[in-house]
């Protein structure tokens, strides 16, 4: 299998589901309070940093982008799939989205005030997280939160179907706080605070706060 594959096979899978998967998901925050307190703490803290651009990286259908720019960020999505932009386009016409890869993000170093990527490092091989965070390191500004959100756990599963029952490839990577926080270390980040929650969005959900380091 060519080391590559996994991105074509999330973007397949995500532009077949896209329409269902925005269905499905669309009102999970008004169901889950800690997750609306952790999303209006990293608006305070980019805030409170001066303001600026903030990246929502692996945006899908653009429901956080939508809610960040809700609570007065200037936010943008970035997301693998075509198709999960379109409908994050239909609904949210407004607001800007661009096709992209986190394991290549076509930004500036330095160019964004705070990152965001929620649920969106699932996908990603253990062995290509790293240069995933080195880019995320590279385009926030010294000083700049990170929040992440993700599966905890320690089993990787392959994902066949779902969001109304259709077809997908994806390997679904759960992981524990203390290994993604030194993940982040590793990479520039000084990590400021982990939460474990259950929601509509995760049995048993992982969130990070982190702050690029210079």
């Amino acid at each position: 299998m060519d080391a590559d594959d996994w991105l074509a096979d999330t973007r397949t899978s995500y532009d077949t589901v896209a329409v269902s998967y925005a269905d499905l998901v669309r009102d999970f925050l008004a169901s889950a309070p800690y997750e609306r307190a952790a999303l209006t703490l990293f608006a305070d803290l980019v805030r409170a940093m001066g303001g600026g651009p903030v990246a929502d990286v692996g945006c899908g259908t653009g429901r956080i982008t939508a809610h960040l720019h809700e609570l007065g960020l200037d936010v943008f999505g970035i997301d693998l799939s075509p198709g999960m932009l379109a409908v994050a386009r239909r609904d949210n016409p407004d607001l800007r989205f661009e096709v992209g890869s986190m394991t290549d993000l076509d930004l500036a170093d330095g160019s964004v005030a705070g990152l965001i990527a929620w649920y969106s490092l699932i996908h990603v091989p253990d062995q290509r997280l790293g240069q995933v965070l080195a880019h995320f390191h590279r385009v926030v500004r010294p000083g700049g939160p990170l929040l992440v959100g993700f599966h905890v756990g320690d089993e990787t599963t392959l994902k066949t179907e779902g969001y109304g029952g259709h077809p997908m490839r994806v390997h679904v990577h759960r992981r524990r706080p203390a290994r993604l926080a030194a993940w982040l270390r590793d990479n520039g980040f000084a990590v400021e605070a982990e939460m474990t929650v259950t929601s509509p969005e995760s049995k048993l959900g992982g969130i990070i706060f982190g702050r690029r380091e210079p």
